[in-house]
């Protein structure tokens, strides 16, 4: 089954959390905090696997966690890093937030990409340590890994995209052109799943041709099967347009074309721009002035025209080196290029980012779950914890928030189901 979409959930590994111990040994007095820091939570890579060619594999597999670290322990013992979670995909697969659409990473090269930072680990408490505080008794919580809900899109990587109606020839064309070898038959549809085909010119040169599935009228607006694969015309630094010269099907190639071409137009106008290579394909099922006749229409409009009998090859050669010529004076195919992530609220010199709003006499600070976890490290009892606590707040830029949103002396402050009276 050919995939080439799938969402899938992501959840890297939180980051252990800071110890807080202190060293007891005989005969050593007064051996201080040494509570170890935790470990590095595992990341989310993505990375190309060139055995796979398509995304059926996530529509079983939804959801991708890697380990969290390991907590810190006695005598500045660091917890254990977690290893990171290495996800293969096809080459060519665009990651996308499934939230906002904001395109993250494109796997199309070599080198893996960190989707999901896994959190750092926590402090344990002999950082804490100075010459007024001798005795910490906290420690720091470990960072949240990033979770996120992300859309996986193949697009191929192709140079050439084969577009048309059905049944015009176009596997036939790829079969005799590259090394692929398509299902070929005498009837609609045949060709279910994009196909990809190396075409070889000379040593050491190549270009990948790919015959996408047969576009229909209404094709852009979901109708047939094309629509399910134009994003594979998008890389594409040259389509070749084939019609079908004789009129076999009963319809005009003319206006097979200028349907098509309005197709690929709804779906999106960049691509209707890119250049065209038309191939009028089945010259032998038809009289020579009538090629003659549709090659001027196309040749008075600006289009490159090549007649061709694909079954017997006759006229692939001279059609495959311009092609390549074409492609000469092309640009490379397309890599997306990652979108910016839009933060709630940035503040200098922190990664952690919150919500504040009012809600009715009460100021709520919100998606901050990473302020939870240092709370629940909090003894409401030691005076240096609470210390440690509002300074947190006040570097995050939390408490400057606040005051922004109109807090004052007294108001209810609330974090999630906590909730605390604001003191300036």
């Amino acid at each position: 089954m050919f995939v080439d979409v799938a969402t899938i959930h992501l959840k890297a590994g939180d980051g252990g959390n800071g110890a807080v111990s202190f060293h007891r040994e005989k005969y050593v007095a007064a051996g201080g905090p040494d509570g170890g820091d935790g470990g590095r939570g595992g990341n989310i890579i993505f990375a190309v696997d060139d055995n796979l060619s398509t995304l059926a594999d996530f529509r079983y597999k939804r959801k991708y966690c890697a380990e969290n670290g390991q907590n810190g322990a006695t005598s500045r013992r660091t917890g254990k890093s977690a290893p990171d979670l290495t996800v293969y995909v096809p080459r060519g697969t665009i990651i996308k937030d499934a939230d906002n659409g904001r395109i993250i990473a494109d796997i199309s090269d070599d080198e893996p990409v960190i989707i999901a930072q896994g959190g750092r680990g926590g402090w344990g408490n002999w950082h804490f340590a100075n010459s007024t505080r001798q005795i910490p008794r906290f420690a720091k919580s470990g960072i949240p890994g990033e979770k996120l809900d992300v859309t996986l899109e193949l697009k191929l990587l192709a140079d050439v995209g084969l577009i048309g109606f059905p049944n015009v020839g176009k596997s036939t064309l790829v079969s005799v052109v590259s090394e692929a070898k398509p299902k070929i038959a005498n009837y609609h549809f045949t060709t279910l799943t994009p196909v990809l085909g190396v075409v070889r010119m000379d040593e050491g040169s190549s270009f990948v041709m790919a015959d996408i599935p047969g576009l229909i009228e209404g094709a852009g607006e979901g109708a047939g099967l094309g629509h399910e694969f134009l994003r594979h015309v998008d890389r594409c630094r040259l389509l070749v347009h084939v019609i079908d010269v004789s009129g076999s099907e009963g319809r005009d190639p003319i206006e097979d074309f200028e349907k098509i071409n309005h197709e690929l137009a709804v779906f999106s106008p960049e691509l209707a721009e890119r250049k065209q290579i038309v191939v009028a394909n089945k010259c032998d099922l038809t009289e020579d002035d009538e090629v003659a006749r549709i090659g001027e229409w196309f040749t008075s409009r600006g289009y490159d025209f090549f007649p061709v009998m694909a079954a017997i090859a006759e006229g692939t050669n001279k059609l495959i080196n311009h092609i390549a010529s074409e492609l000469a004076k092309l640009p490379p195919i397309i890599r997306y290029e990652p979108e910016e992530r839009e933060e709630i609220i940035t503040f200098t010199g922190s990664k952690r980012n919150f919500t504040v709003r009012k809600e009715g006499a009460a100021f709520l600070i919100e998606d901050a779950e990473w302020l939870l976890k240092i709370l629940e490290t909090v003894d409401p009892d030691d005076y240096e914890s609470l210390q440690y606590f509002q300074r947190v707040m006040k570097d995050t830029g939390i408490i400057q928030a606040l005051i922004d949103a109109g807090v004052h002396d007294g108001d209810t402050v609330k974090l999630y189901d906590i909730e605390f009276d604001y003191i300036s």
